[in-house]
C-alpha cells in the first residue's frame, strides 16, 4: 500500500474545487505553494546528561487575507509534508469561517509522553527562539494542537516575550486565562463541532434526544465534543483513545468518564468501567466505525477513513473533529452511500474563531464574558454551515466541496485585490 502523504492530499482537494470553481490558473499556482517553511534544529540537554536534538517545522501556507494562524504539534510521526498539508487546511478554515487570517502550522518530531516535563519546557523554549524570526502577534499566531496545551502555550509567550523585552500575550492564543488566554477556548473546538452538528441534524430532522454518536479520539476535541452532544440530548455509545475502546449502547456516562481519564495516571479511557472495553487502537476503532450510529465524529489523527473502510461506515453523519480524517477516495464511497460528512474545515473551526477571539481580546486588553463568547461563536458557526450548505444545494455538491468553494473562492479573491508583488 503506498504511503498516505497529507500534502499530496491536501494538493488533490484544491485541484478538485479549482476546476470545479473554473479558478485562475495563476491563483491556483500560488495556491498550491506555501509563503515560507522554517525547518529548524532543537538541541536539547536531556535529563540523563545527554543532548538530543529534535527537528520542528513552521509553515506559513497564505497570508492574503491577514496574519498567519495555527497549531503547533508534538508528535513521532510529525513530518513536513503533514505540517504544509495542515497550513493549508487552515487558510481554508479561516476563510470558511470569515476570520481575518491566513493558514500556518508548527510541529516537533518527538514523543513527548517519554519525555519529562523539564524536557518539554526546555524542547518548547528552544523551539520558540528558533521560529521566533517569524511567529509574532502581527505575523503569526501559534496555538495548541496534538500534545500541545495551555502550559506549553504560556511558555511559548514567555519566550517570545523575553527575546523581546516586554510581555506579548498576543503572540500566541490557547494560552492559562491568567496570563491572557480567554474563556471558553480550551473546549472551542468541541463546542464548534457541537452547533455545527445541531444545525445538521436539524437539516436531517433528527431529533437529539434520538440519537446516538461515536467518538474517535478523547483528547482535548474528542471529549469536549462528546461532552456538548450529550449535554445536547445525544447518546454517546462508543469512545476510543490509544489505549482501546469503550462501548455501551445505552450510553456512555461522558462526565464521569471525563473525571476518570482526568484522575487516571495514564490519561486514558482504560479501567473505566460504564462499558465493554476493548484493547488495541486499530481494533477498537474498527470495532467503532461499524457501530450503527446517526453521528460519528472522527476527533483524532488524520487519515482514519480511507477506502478500506469507508464502505463499512453506517453513520448517517460524520463530523470531522480532526485535520483531514477522511481521504478523498474515502469521501466518494461515503457520498455515493449517502452519507453527510460535515468536513473538518467547517466542523472543527471553533477552536481558531475562539482562538481570533483571543487574540482581539489581547490586542485590546479588554476581555469579554463567557456567554459573550459562546453567543458569537454560535452565531459565526451556525452561519458558516448556514453558507456551506447553501452552496452545496446549489452546486449539488457534497459539503467538504461546498466548503471548499466558499474558502477558495475568498481566499482567491483576496490574492487577486493585492496582485502579485513587485
Amino acid at each position: 500500500m503506498a504511503k498516505f502523504n497529507p500534502w499530496e492530499m491536501a494538493c488533490s482537494q484544491l485541484d478538485t474545487v479549482a476546476q470545479k470553481i473554473g479558478l485562475d490558473k495563476n491563483i491556483h499556482a500560488k495556491l498550491r505553494r506555501c509563503k515560507r517553511a522554517l525547518i529548524v534544529s532543537i538541541p536539547i540537554r536531556m535529563d540523563n546528561g545527554s543532548v538530543e536534538v529534535f527537528e520542528g517545522y513552521r509553515v506559513q501556507h497564505n497570508l492574503e487575507r491577514g496574519p498567519a494562524k495555527g497549531g503547533i504539534r508534538y508528535h513521532p510521526d510529525v513530518s513536513l509534508d503533514e505540517v504544509k498539508a495542515l497550513a493549508m487546511w487552515m487558510t481554508w478554515k479561516c476563510a470558511v469561517v470569515g476570520i481575518p487570517y491566513g493558514g500556518a502550522k508548527g510541529g516537533v518530531v518527538c514523543d513527548p509522553s517519554k519525555m519529562s516535563i523539564y524536557e518539554i519546557e526546555k524542547l518548547t523554549r528552544r523551539f520558540t527562539s528558533e521560529i521566533s524570526i517569524i511567529i509574532g502577534p502581527e505575523k503569526d499566531i501559534p496555538a495548541p494542537d496534538v500534545n500541545t496545551n495551555p502550559q506549553i502555550m504560556a511558555w511559548i509567550m514567555d519566550t517570545y516575550s523575553m527575546n523581546i523585552g516586554y510581555s506579548a500575550p498576543g503572540v500566541v492564543t490557547g494560552k492559562p486565562i491568567e496570563i491572557g488566554g480567554s474563556e471558553g477556548r480550551l473546549t472551542a473546538t468541541g463546542r464548534g463541532a457541537m452547533f455545527v452538528i445541531d444545525e445538521a441534524l436539524k437539516y436531517k430532522k433528527i431529533k437529539p434526544s434520538d440519537c446516538t454518536v461515536s467518538v474517535q479520539g478523547f483528547g482535548n476535541v474528542g471529549s469536549a465534543t462528546a461532552q456538548f452532544l450529550r449535554e445536547l440530548g445525544c447518546k454517546v455509545i462508543g469512545v476510543t483513545d490509544v489505549s482501546g475502546g469503550l462501548f455501551n449502547k445505552k450510553g456512555i456516562d461522558i462526565p464521569k468518564l471525563l473525571e476518570y481519564v482526568k484522575s487516571s495516571p495514564a490519561k486514558s479511557i482504560k479501567g473505566f468501567s460504564d462499558g465493554d472495553f476493548v484493547s488495541g487502537i486499530e481494533k477498537a476503532n474498527e470495532e467503532l466505525f461499524n457501530l450503527e450510529v446517526d453521528i460519528l465524529a472522527p476527533c483524532a489523527l488524520e487519515n482514519q477513513i480511507t477506502s478500506r473502510n469507508a464502505a463499512k461506515i453506517k453513520a448517517k453523519i460524520i463530523a470531522e473533529g480532526a485535520n483531514g480524517p477522511t481521504t478523498p477516495n474515502a469521501d466518494k464511497i461515503l457520498h455515493d452511500n449517502g452519507v453527510m460528512v460535515l468536513p473538518d474545515i467547517l466542523t472543527n473551526a471553533g477552536g481558531v474563531t475562539v482562538s481570533y477571539f483571543e487574540w482581539v481580546q489581547d490586542l485590546q486588553s479588554h476581555f469579554w464574558r463567557p456567554e459573550g463568547i459562546d453567543k458569537e461563536l454560535k452565531r459565526i458557526m451556525t452561519k458558516s454551515f448556514a453558507d456551506v450548505l447553501a452552496i452545496a444545494e446549489k452546486e449539488k455538491c457534497d459539503m467538504r466541496l461546498a466548503a471548499y468553494i466558499l474558502a477558495v473562492s475568498r481566499v482567491a479573491t483576496a490574492v487577486k485585490l493585492r496582485g502579485v508583488y513587485p
